[in-house]
């Protein structure tokens, strides 16, 4: 279910996965989540396709163009009003460069608890982490990234 109830505001999160690993970006504001991770994205537009609002979030946020692939069927309560999905997204041009951000950051499947996630994120990591793992499964050895954490 994408939708939300009229007093709610869905917010989409893109876990953007290049290469067997996923993307977080480092919060800068507000100050209660300054220095901590999350899967970028953003507020979805009044009439906006929540998949739409992960392309253009993204495009915004991160200079790069993504192709959304699922969404995950978990909702996740930021705070009261705000509603956050993640939609599983591939990289398909550019390299991520942030600007609402101060860094970011390619983990591995055993790389996610090295940063300190938001909390609404956080309960979409094991899925997450099986994903990768899956996916490095079912791609050949030549397909992994040559300096790790880089997209080649």
């Amino acid at each position: 279910m994408t939708s939300v109830s009229a007093d709610e505001v869905l917010v989409m999160g893109a876990a953007i996965v290049h290469r067997g690993r996923l993307l977080a970006a480092r919060r800068t504001a507000p100050p209660d989540s300054a220095g901590r991770w999350e899967l970028p994205g953003g507020k979805v537009e009044p009439g906006e396709e929540p998949s739409a609002a992960v392309v253009r979030e993204i495009r915004e946020e991160l200079s790069c163009e993504v192709r959304v692939t699922a969404l995950l069927p978990h909702r996740e309560p930021i705070r009261p009003g705000l509603v956050l999905r993640v939609a599983l997204a591939e990289l398909v041009t550019g390299e991520p460069v942030p600007h609402e951000h101060d860094a970011i950051w390619w983990l591995g499947p055993d790389e996610l608890d090295r940063v300190r996630w938001l909390r609404p994120d956080r309960p979409f990591l094991p899925g997450l982490r099986e994903h990768l793992r899956t996916a490095a499964r079912a791609r050949p050895a030549s397909a992994a990234p040559a300096v790790p954490g880089v997209p080649a």
